[in-house]
């Protein structure tokens, strides 16, 4: 795949090389009639532009050779400090970066110049020079000196509607004409008429606005001292019900008491952006995993560190399962490889690798013998956990994978996407058996009921969704209002645990309707 991303990139660039010669060659008739006009012509616009295009076609022309001949490799990755992946995610090459992203980005500079030097003020069609005016101002167009609107970090959110065109008032009607003065003693002879009243001047008629006003915004969220303080993008619920431990882009894991709605305690800190918490089955310790590279195992009666698992040369953990006897845990890496660790002796057990870019989803079926992982290029794999061997492999979806979840029965399994779609696997074929669909951004967590009977996705357009798995009909909707939702998970009661880019942790009705602030972030 890279190879082809590299000669694509090749042929781009040889384009553009052929685009500089052609201009080259047009300018170089502007550049005669300067030489022969003038004794001087060392700083002449033709000949600085004749001088600088063959300069540009040699550099477009050795980076085509180089992509062309796969000099300059790259492994994508993921961008260090970037929370999420999805459609937007930010990938970096770690073969030669500072050469590759030199003419990565020295086409778009050179068809940047080509489009200045063709189109640019002071250019006529034909390549001459014209003096440039000023131009007045358009009515209703904004001037260089007004702010632009902001725009909603890291949310899909359409643009606000223009606001409607100032009504200009009616012109004042003139005065009313002043009274004739009294008749003098000797009238004239015949009769002057009366001036003709003035007409007033016509008044254009401007249809009332047609924009739709916008909706009320939502209401302030509370906020909490010692709640979040960035995205909330991990949920997990205590095998008792009784509790949530929650990860999040501050470094932090939290420890939350449900029934009483309080902070139990700052369960512990990485070092970078924590991304997994999940509890132990002993359930007396939990294990939590981040992009600095360690899964560390705690006590969540005090947060006591007992063991630190370090993925070395691997990267960050972008995440993480365990199996349900607690004593094998698989990892997903940025590197592209997947790892099992034997919890028991604090080791290593396998290092598989085969995905060709970050791996964004994993998940251990219910008899704890297989593992899957997602990448962000859309394929799956599923592994045998005791001996590491890959048993599978195929592109599940169009975008990147996120979220997997085993069925109870450990032959199905579900992912979601960032083609919008959830997608229901038959493991033992790989077929797809089933599509929901609904969602208009990346679909980037999936939960699955106690039952089997319901899964809830949450998704970067801001909602989350529940599922009916036997029809893969809706059942209902949850907006937050408030930007992307990053972590979904069941309540014991039934009810749908949400935490996303506000920093909260909400709970909503299974029913559907309005859902309320569990956990507040702290002030922003």
């Amino acid at each position: 795949m890279n190879r082809v991303v590299d000669r694509l990139i090749a042929f781009i660039l040889l384009v553009v090389t052929v685009a500089c010669v052609w201009r080259a060659w047009l300018v170089l008739g502007d550049a005669v009639v300067v030489w022969r006009g003038v004794s001087s012509f060392a700083g002449d616009p033709a000949t600085l532009r004749l001088a600088g295009l063959p300069m540009a076609a040699l550099a477009c022309l050795i980076g085509a050779l180089l992509f062309w001949a796969g000099m300059l490799p790259g492994r994508p990755g993921h961008a260090a400090g970037a929370p999420l992946f999805g459609r937007a995610a930010e990938v970096q090459d770690t073969g030669r970066p500072g050469l590759r992203k030199v003419f990565l980005v020295l086409p778009l500079v050179v068809v940047a110049a080509l489009a200045v030097d063709r189109f640019g003020p002071g250019r006529k069609h034909d390549g001459g020079e014209v003096a440039s005016q000023p131009s007045e101002p358009k009515p209703n167009e904004p001037q260089p000196n007004e702010p632009k609107p902001g725009e909603p970090k890291a949310q899909d959110v359409a643009n606000t509607p223009p606001a409607p065109e100032p009504v200009t008032p009616p012109a004042a009607p003139p005065p009313a004409p002043t009274a004739p003065p009294p008749e003098a003693a000797n009238p004239p002879a015949a009769p002057v008429p009366p001036p003709a009243a003035p007409t007033p001047p016509e008044v254009a008629v401007i249809p009332p606005p047609t924009v739709a006003p916008l909706p009320p915004a939502p209401p302030p969220l509370p906020t909490e001292p010692e709640g979040h303080r960035d995205a909330v993008v991990w949920l997990a619920v205590a095998p008792d019900g009784h509790s949530i431990m929650s990860a999040s882009t501050d470094h932090t894991i939290k420890l939350w008491d449900i029934a009483g709605k309080h902070l139990i305690r700052t369960l512990g800190v990485h070092k970078d952006m924590a991304r997994t918490a999940l509890f132990m089955p002993d359930g007396v310790s939990a294990l939590t995993a981040g992009d600095d590279g360690e899964i560390v195992q705690r006590k969540l009666s005090d947060g006591a560190v007992l063991h630190v698992f370090s993925s070395g040369g691997n990267g960050g953990v972008n995440k993480l399962a365990i199996s349900p006897d607690g004593k094998r845990a698989v990892t997903g890496h940025e590197t592209g490889n997947v790892i099992v660790w034997d919890l028991e002796k604090g080791a290593v057990l396998h290092v598989m690798s085969g995905h060709d870019w970050s791996v964004s989803a994993v998940a251990v079926s219910p008899d704890g013998t297989r593992a899957i992982s997602g990448s962000i290029d859309g394929t799956l794999k599923l592994w045998d956990v005791d001996s590491g061997k890959q048993l599978r492999s195929w592109h599940g979806h169009e975008q990147g994978t996120y979220g997997a979840v085993f069925t109870a029965d450990g032959h199905h399994l579900i992912t979601g996407s960032g083609d919008y779609t959830i997608k229901l696997w038959d493991l033992d074929s790989g077929r797809e058996v089933r599509r929901f669909e609904g969602h208009e951004g990346t679909v980037y967590t999936l939960a699955l009921s106690a039952d089997g009977k319901r899964l809830v996705s949450g998704s970067l357009d801001g909602t989350a969704r529940l599922w009916d798995m036997d029809t893969g009909t809706q059942i209902a909707m949850f907006d937050s209002r408030t930007g992307p939702i990053y972590a979904v998970a069941f309540a014991a009661d039934g009810t749908v645990l949400t935490g996303g880019y506000d920093r909260t942790i909400r709970d909503w009705p299974a029913t559907g309707g309005d859902g309320v602030v569990l956990f507040a972030g702290a002030p922003g």
